[in-house]
């Protein structure tokens, strides 16, 4: 009964070290950098580490374009009451006589004649 129940003994450790070296392997080569998951991993890390870089580089330009962007609204709308303000003083002027005048058309071409000397009439 001892002989027999050595050797089912010796036949469960020998099964579960075939299992143990088999776990191993699918384990290693899951881990494989170059195929497996493990690989998978480190390029995914990579990726973020790209990508955390270009996302704070991205809020440093936004940043610096929003400043900008404020003071030229800023600017802008100084100019834009500036401008009112003229337009608004434009109104208070008197019509220039000068404009009239030459806006009315005139009767006709006006022509003169030369002498042959060149000094007209």
């Amino acid at each position: 009964m001892d002989l027999i129940a050595d050797i089912l003994l010796v036949a469960g450790a020998l099964g579960a070290g075939l299992y143990c070296f088999i776990l191993a392997r699918r384990l290693t080569r899951f881990n494989d950098l170059e195929s497996g998951v493990g690989g998978a991993v480190a390029v995914l890390s990579a990726q973020v580490d790209d990508l955390t870089r270009t996302l704070a580089a991205a809020q440093k330009t936004a940043g610096a374009s929003a400043t900008s962007l404020t003071q030229l609204t800023a600017r802008a709308e100084e100019v834009a009451k500036r401008l009112e303000l003229m337009v608004a003083s434009m109104h208070d002027l008197p019509p220039n006589q000068a404009t009239s005048e030459t806006s009315e058309p005139s009767a006709g071409p006006v022509f003169s004649r030369r002498s042959q000397n060149g000094f007209g009439r």
